[in-house]
């Protein structure tokens, strides 16, 4: 009995791993393809802020995690002096539900100011607000309703003291002198708490600091029609103006002042 061959093995297969991967994983995909939020603001904008993160997602402020403040919050300006805190927030809550409003006083004696703020829930709330109660005659005064401004350096410090000027000289004539040189928030004449003539003293306020920087390059020591002399234009907020300061404190607490406190300040919020 013949032996059988043996069964030859194939021979070895000879194979090599990959080469290892010189390039990074891909990331994740962001999916960008979501709709727009709408604005419910009452201009149609969305807030100062971006209004997409850095994944193409919606942002907090748009989410209604956050309020955007620049379109709820209210200042109302040339309130009758004896309105109360009361009669403030009933007025502005017959339109629509309020978050916090505040009349502002005096420190020193209590008195109101003739503004405050209120800022609203709901930003169509605010709008109607403006729609419905600017211009709205209380008592001798007529209110003045609008967006409270944030806080910026191109508004800021746009107040500025007038002397010099003629004692025949109204409030209007004030305005027309000095609207030329941008728009204007609020002016007063001061007057004699004693006779109830001019004092030859008035305070023009800007929409901005670089309006009122022109005025006193157009005014300041110009002699204006009915003038005996060149008036003084110049920043009320400078430290150096004692005079004008003084005159401010006491415009705003005397109780038979003929005009309101500030008639424009910087948003803010009150709880």
């Amino acid at each position: 009995m013949k032996t059988p061959p043996p069964i030859p093995f194939p021979p070895p297969l000879l194979c090599s791993l990959p080469p290892p991967l010189n390039s990074p994983l891909p990331g994740p995909q962001i999916i960008s393809n979501m709709e727009a939020p709408v604005s419910n603001g009452p201009s149609g904008n969305t807030s100062n802020g971006p209004t997409t993160n850095s994944r193409g997602c919606p942002s907090p402020m748009q989410t209604g995690g956050a309020t955007d403040d620049s379109k709820t919050n209210l200042i109302v300006n040339y309130l009758p002096q004896n309105m109360t805190q009361e009669e403030f927030r009933s007025l502005f809550g017959s339109i629509g539900e309020i978050e916090s409003c505040k009349l502002v006083r005096d420190k020193i004696t209590g008195q109101s100011l003739g503004y405050g703020f209120v800022n609203y829930i709901d930003p169509k709330d605010a709008e109607k607000a403006i729609n419905t109660l600017n211009g709205l005659r209380l008592q001798t005064k007529t209110i003045k309703v609008s967006y409270a401004r944030p806080s910026s350096a191109s508004i800021r410090d746009a107040n500025l003291y007038v002397s010099g000027l003629p004692k025949t000289m109204t409030q209007k004539e004030l305005e027309q002198l000095f609207s030329q040189y941008g728009r204007i928030i609020t002016s007063r004449i001061l007057v004699d708490q004693v006779t109830g003539g001019s004092r030859g003293v008035g305070f023009i306020r800007f929409d901005k600091r670089i309006e009122a920087e022109e005025a006193i390059k157009g005014l300041n020591g110009q002699k204006p029609s009915g003038a005996a002399e060149p008036i003084t234009v110049k920043f009320a907020n400078n430290p150096s103006q004692k005079t004008s300061q003084a005159l401010l404190s006491q415009l705003y607490q005397s109780p038979n002042r003929r005009y309101p406190g500030p008639l424009h300040h910087q948003a803010q919020r009150f709880r």
